[in-house]
């Protein structure tokens, strides 16, 4: 993995060339290996570095080995790994896209879990059998800071310049014990619903561990071809800020009748400042002015109350430190008849069920989640989904449609998540 210097480097030379990637044709095919290259793909060797010029390859940081096999097809006798985690980018325009993975070894097994963007969660633990060569789907949403087709960017904040989202290129993530990547194809996805998450850092594709979010996790929860999520939540965010720095117009230029659009704030509302909403004023009555705005433009609104702070009392129960934002929600999702997930219930129902000293296996600091807790978080928002949102439901994968109850949260050892090279121990904007 390159160092942040460099990456910040490449990453601002790539939205200052604003690499015309709406140019590109799909779909686009890589043959990874030393071996025959698969009629109609391009081939990438473990020496095939991205550069914005080329518009694919891998990122500096991993010691990448191709093997070729011989057997089983120019696609499936040969592969790439590394005994690290590696990244591979592809330069695309905005929208959604099926990605599919050819895996696994000839001679042998492999074992990969998959990231998108900014550790946004895409394929869990998928393995191959030995001698076996299988293929999986996902559908992933990308984005750029363009604004349709005019001159307008969204306004990013500085630390979200090191990000991999926000440039024109999709960035996979290839981890696990062995991972052994054959091939991938990326087709465009124009039919996919898009779930649009707006929000602040309890939902925003947190980029670093040990840090996470339930919107990072919930994309593997969907079947592909089905449902694509578009997370452009944000640390720190307000409604009032998400608005004005343009995250909400970007996702009116791209969101398309049947889509769906989460809305979950109030941790940074909440607070003094030319940000502040009251909580049953302007607060409540910005939230139901996104609803009218998504459904004139025929997209589903779901309203989504804050999740609960890390914060207990002397009796070990956990406590409300947000105020009247919570029910604010409520109110606003009975006066204008829209769905509205509880999180802020289910969340204190997850705490209290894992008490004051186990609750810090499901946080990094009192308001920002660990992967577990993100992950039993958005198990709780497939459960409002579940409820509340049937036109979504049906397309939840078989596993997630199981019924989930956050006061008997699944065991802390429940999801394997090989960690990611980019780590931080810097706290997350907001609180």
């Amino acid at each position: 993995m390159k160092s942040v210097k460099n990456l910040l480097l490449v990453t601002l030379s790539c939205i200052t060339l604003n690499v015309s990637s709406q140019n590109i044709s799909v779909p686009l095919k890589y043959d990874f290996g030393p071996g025959k290259t698969e009629a109609g793909f391009t081939q990438v060797l473990p020496e095939t570095e991205y550069s914005v010029e080329q518009g694919y390859g891998f990122w500096p940081g991993a010691k990448l080995a191709g093997y070729d096999r011989i057997k089983g097809g120019a696609l499936k006798s040969d592969f790439i790994t590394s005994d690290k985690p590696f990244y591979f980018s592809v330069n695309l325009p905005d929208g959604n896209y099926d990605v599919i993975v050819t895996y696994g070894d000839k001679e042998g097994t492999s074992s990969q879990t998959v990231r998108a963007e900014s550790r946004r969660f895409m394929l869990q633990n998928i393995s191959s059998e030995a001698k076996k060569v299988d293929k999986r789907k996902f559908t992933v949403h990308m984005h750029t800071l363009g604004i349709g087709g005019s001159d307008k960017k969204v306004l990013i904040t500085p630390r979200e310049v090191n990000f991999f989202h926000w440039d024109n290129q999709l960035t996979l993530e290839f981890n696990g014990t062995e991972p052994k990547v054959c091939g991938i194809e990326i087709k465009r996805n124009d039919e996919a619903i898009t779930v649009f998450l707006t929000g602040n850092s309890t939902v925003v594709d947190q980029d670093r561990e040990p840090w996470a979010a339930w919107g990072q996790m919930i994309p593997v929860f969907f079947r592909p071809e089905k449902v694509s999520v578009a997370n452009y939540a944000e640390s720190g965010e307000t409604l009032l800020a998400f608005k004005r720095e343009l995250r909400l117009e970007k996702i009116w230029s791209l969101a398309k009748a049947g889509d769906y659009l989460f809305i979950e704030f109030g941790h940074n509302d909440q607070k003094a400042g030319v940000n502040h909403l009251d909580p049953f004023t302007s607060y409540k009555e910005t939230l139901i002015e996104w609803v009218n705005e998504a459904r004139k433009r025929g997209v589903h609104p779901v309203l989504v109350s804050s999740m609960g702070r890390r914060s207990f009392n002397p009796e070990g129960k956990p406590i409300n430190t947000l105020g009247d934002y919570p029910e604010a929600v409520r109110r606003a999702g009975k006066e204008a008849n829209v769905p509205v997930i509880d999180l802020n219930i289910m969340s204190m129902k997850l705490y209290e069920a894992w008490g004051p000293v186990n609750s810090g296996k499901g946080f990094v600091d009192a308001s920002h989640a660990s992967v577990y807790g993100a992950w039993e978080l958005a198990k709780c928002i497939a459960e409002g989904i579940k409820q509340f949102v049937p036109g979504l439901s049906k397309h939840l994968m078989p596993e997630f449609k199981k019924t989930f109850n956050p006061a008997r949260p699944d065991p802390f050892d429940t999801l394997y998540w090989p960690l990611s090279p980019q780590a931080s121990d810097r706290k997350p904007p907001g609180s």
